[in-house]
């Protein structure tokens, strides 16, 4: 079963992996349009918010995934993908859910703004080296990571987005406010419709494999979440800030994964089954978490 699950390839075309591809590309510029300057001075006076969501996001989150890895020994292509999705930023539909929980929206898009950014050197530094040392502890040899290549996708995916967003939005002010908006909401919905869409074409190898997968996503995604909330607390920061920053480490672009898995590892079943479930379940959780933090129950201020 490992071997066929590691020979899988997916029902996923180069048409589709383009659309993908220009999906997050406007995803990111839809992000970088929403940026808003003077809702981020207290951010700036007040720093720790960032600086804790990011260490959760890049640091926390990535050495927990390995030793959640190292403990239950899933399958190689799949320990791979849980790897790759803790080396991702997190997702900006994360601001979405933030908001719906009550955190600190405000802090919330400046994470992704940062982790957008950070995520073109970051994520290739955390896949690389937790990945080296899961294959050279002997459990995976069969896949080349080349360093490089992922650091040029992650750059032109991100980065260049990015910026150009900031740009258009500096050069043309009154019509970024019309359509900022309205492209955030879409470009959301245009990568969720596709995630769904491939995931349903290829419902046959999940329901062949789901449980290889399922409960793996699930509490892989539930420590992320748990993780970033305590890591939070531990550092003193507010419940509202707490919220966000569970939101921002639990919630991954797992958008990005899918692209470097089909554009550097040849679409490795394991490695995309994990990315793929990945991103409909954190959508589902998104909802669940951000209904809980919302009131469902009381969380301590202390």
């Amino acid at each position: 079963m490992e071997n066929n699950l590691q020979q899988l390839q997916l029902n996923f075309t180069e048409d589709s992996l383009f659309l993908l591809n220009l999906s997050l590309a406007f995803i990111m510029f839809g992000v970088a349009l929403g940026l808003d300057r003077k809702k981020f001075v207290e951010i700036t006076r007040n720093p720790k918010g960032v600086v804790v969501g990011f260490l959760s996001q890049f640091l926390l989150l990535p050495a927990l995934t390995f030793l959640l890895v190292y403990f239950i020994k899933p399958m190689p292509g799949l320990a791979l993908g849980m790897i790759l999705v803790a080396a991702c930023p997190g997702g900006n539909v994360s601001n979405f859910f933030s908001q719906q929980a009550g955190g600190n929206v405000a802090l919330s898009i400046s994470l992704t703004a940062i982790a957008t950014v950070g995520a073109v050197f970051f994520t290739p530094i955390n896949f690389e080296f937790w990945s080296n040392l899961y294959v050279d502890g002997g459990m995976d040899k069969t896949i080349e990571l080349e360093f490089w290549k992922l650091f040029k996708t992650v750059l032109l995916l991100l980065f260049i987005p990015l910026v150009l967003g900031l740009w258009f939005s500096s050069k043309f002010k009154k019509t970024t406010q019309i359509i900022a908006k309205p492209i955030r909401i879409v470009s959301l919905l245009i990568l969720i419709a596709f995630i769904v869409i491939a995931f349903l074409k290829n419902l046959d190898i999940f329901s062949q494999y789901y449980q290889y997968i399922i409960y793996i996503v699930l509490l892989h995604n539930a420590i992320a979440l748990g993780a970033g909330y305590l890591f939070a607390k531990i550092n003193k920061l507010s419940v509202q800030d707490r919220k966000t920053i569970s939101i921002e480490t639990g919630i991954q672009n797992s958008g990005l994964a899918l692209v470097i898995i089909f554009t550097l590892f040849d679409g490795n079943g394991g490695m995309a089954l994990m990315a793929a479930w990945w991103g409909i379940w954190h959508i589902i959780s998104g909802f669940i978490i951000s209904s809980i933090y919302s009131g469902n129950f009381k969380l301590k201020t202390g």
